[in-house]
């Protein structure tokens, strides 16, 4: 690696029991440039878990507002010139930030994703490769008028992209990724992917994506029709 810039490791957190796993993740890379940056989006409980990382990470507070809102919050505070996204009921696996920084320098790309693994709640994996193959960007495009195939707490940011395609959509309680990848792709990026797995995704009682499974519908029903005309004029 020609130069270890440093990578920002944004962690949205609301009520959740999983954090220190999290925390612990990003503590762990391998890749020693880095910073992680918690943002507390108006918890009520188990903020005390966070209590023994404080002297290693940076810890935002604010008012409620949503996911994207957080991962926002963060990111307008993060020095470094690369931020990851990972959720507080995630883990990171300790090379993913030294892959994703090695591969983006070599091709010269702003954003990037991986291949994950499924973790149950007590930290098992349940399913190993569980992303998408490799794709082409225009196979890409064409995968996106049908859902979203890419797993956020995969994905590597170059800061710059934010001021190309702008930040999350705050309006999208659950599916403002999806929405950001649309923008991302029809601005005329690619996103290289790593086949490893690096990052593991927690299946739970309490994730989201099953308890708000109606709403996640109609949000992606009105992404679909945003930019659908627009993605099949580019695929």
């Amino acid at each position: 690696m020609k130069d270890q810039p440093l990578v920002t490791i944004v962690i949205p957190f609301f009520n959740c029991p999983y954090i220190p796993h999290a925390i612990q993740s990003a503590l762990e890379q391998t890749y020693s440039s880095t910073e992680v940056i918690v943002v507390d989006d108006g918890s009520t409980v188990h903020t005390d878990l966070i209590h023994p990382y404080m002297p290693y990470i940076y810890y935002l507070g604010k008012q409620n507002g949503g996911t994207a809102t957080a991962l926002n919050h963060g990111i307008r505070y993060a020095s470094g010139e690369y931020v990851v996204w990972l959720s507080s009921d995630d883990i990171i696996y300790p090379e993913k930030v030294a892959a994703q920084v090695r591969m983006m320098q070599e091709t010269g790309a702003s954003i990037s994703h991986t291949n994950f693994n499924f973790i149950d709640e007590h930290g098992n994996v349940i399913q190993y490769r569980a992303g998408t193959s490799p794709m082409t960007r225009q196979e890409m495009l064409r995968m996106f008028l049908m859902g979203n195939p890419v797993n956020g707490c995969t994905v590597m940011f170059h800061k710059s992209i934010f001021q190309s395609v702008g930040l999350f959509d705050e309006s999208l309680r659950y599916t403002h990724d999806y929405d950001l990848w649309n923008r991302v792709l029809l601005a005329g990026y690619s996103m290289p992917y790593i086949t490893e797995p690096l990052t593991a995704y927690r299946r739970h009682q309490g994730m989201g994506t099953l308890r708000h499974g109606d709403a996640i519908s109609q949000e992606i029903s009105m992404i679909k029709a945003k930019y659908q005309d627009r993605i099949r004029a580019q695929s």
